[in-house]
């Protein structure tokens, strides 16, 4: 019975491994560049750039943006946690149209907004894909300027920017 190590198999396995890695990595580079919905290589994978509409169009907004569409009341705010936490606090001014709710509030909570008013959704936590899913929901309803302000209730207050209790 032999115990020792056959050198030239060692070698054999030493070289084959990294071989078979770098014809893996080849082959998967060659298939993802040859199928239709190709993946890219390099992305965004933050929180806001992954705010993204079907299309790739981005829907993040920076709170310096979204301050000064407050300050010159040119823009709907519209907080999309559920109406116990909008109760407790929230975007001065803003409107609540809880995401779970969506189909039994829309027509009351926006029907004198028009189409073409800048709507900015929020709602609160970087993982929080309420907002996101609002503003896909109105762009589908044919709102043209819909915006995310990624964590935004968290941002707002952090930042000291006004906020109002209650309906």
């Amino acid at each position: 019975m032999r115990i020792g190590i056959d050198i030239k198999q060692l070698y054999r396995v030493i070289w084959q491994g990294p071989v078979i890695l770098l014809a893996a990595v080849i082959l998967s580079l060659l298939s993802n560049a040859i199928r239709p919905t190709s993946l890219p290589l390099v992305a965004d994978w933050s929180v806001q750039g992954r705010m993204t509409t079907e299309r790739g169009e981005p829907l993040s907004i920076e709170l310096s943006a979204a301050k000064h569409l407050f300050e010159k009341k040119a823009a709907v705010f519209i907080d999309a946690r559920d109406s116990i936490q909008y109760g407790e606090g929230h975007i001065q001014g803003a409107r609540n149209l809880p995401w779970h709710n969506v189909d039994d509030l829309f027509m009351s909570v926006m029907q004198d907004i028009s189409h073409d008013t800048p709507i900015i959704t929020y709602c609160d936590g970087e993982t929080c894909n309420l907002s996101h899913d609002l503003a896909l929901f109105l762009k589908d309803m044919g709102f043209a300027h819909v915006n995310v302000l990624v964590n935004g209730w968290t941002l707002w207050i952090e930042n000291g920017l006004p906020t109002q209790e209650g309906e």
